[in-house]
């Protein structure tokens, strides 16, 4: 099973998770933050990740650090449980529709982080929750889980839509390139022998 626990704890966060990359989308989320649970829950489900998530954050200022050592979190988690990468299938990519938003996203487990973020968000807040965030929160993922991942709106109107397409497609995406690849199961999926 590839499984990681995080605990990271600063003057702004006291953060504890557990991800299990080859679960069945069980999970359980407290972030003190409804909009960003709902998000988390969805990535569980879509990408059929288990996720546990705690979080004790300085929510009395804003959901900002939050959001961002969470998916500090998570991309530590993730990229300590993907292991050597020995056998995945290492891309995976998601156009996916929600009502009227249409979101894209790609990634490579190369071991390079890089994030492509191109979504146009109407409204500034969904909830209480500011949507400039949602790119605080994949900056954070990205960097510690160093992948590369590309996240593209088509169309959409709706901020909530928009974002929680975003937020399955790229789960649906990870989920592609998590997966074992039955062809390969003891190979590196790159020419370089290292990823």
């Amino acid at each position: 099973m590839r499984v990681s626990e995080i605990s990271r704890k600063t003057a702004e966060t006291d953060i504890r998770l557990k991800l299990c990359l080859d679960g069945t989308g069980k999970s359980q989320i407290a972030t003190g933050c409804g909009f960003l649970d709902h998000m988390l829950t969805l990535i569980s489900r879509h990408a059929r990740f288990d996720l546990e998530v705690f979080c004790e954050g300085d929510t009395y200022v804003d959901y900002h650090h939050t959001a961002e050592d969470i998916g500090i979190a998570l991309g530590t988690a993730f990229n300590e449980a993907i292991g050597d990468k020995r056998g995945i299938c290492r891309y995976g990519n998601m156009l996916l529709p929600m009502d009227e938003s249409l979101i894209l996203s790609a990634v490579d487990i190369s071991g390079r982080a890089h994030l492509e973020y191109n979504l146009t968000l109407p409204q500034v807040k969904v909830g209480d929750f500011d949507t400039e965030l949602v790119e605080e929160f994949f900056l954070g993922f990205v960097r510690e889980a160093k992948i590369t991942l590309h996240i593209k709106m088509l169309d959409g109107k709706n901020t909530h839509h928009i974002i929680e397409g975003a937020f399955k497609s790229v789960a649906r995406s990870l989920r592609q390139a998590v997966a074992k690849d039955k062809d390969a199961e003891n190979e590196i999926p790159s020419t370089k022998g290292v990823l």
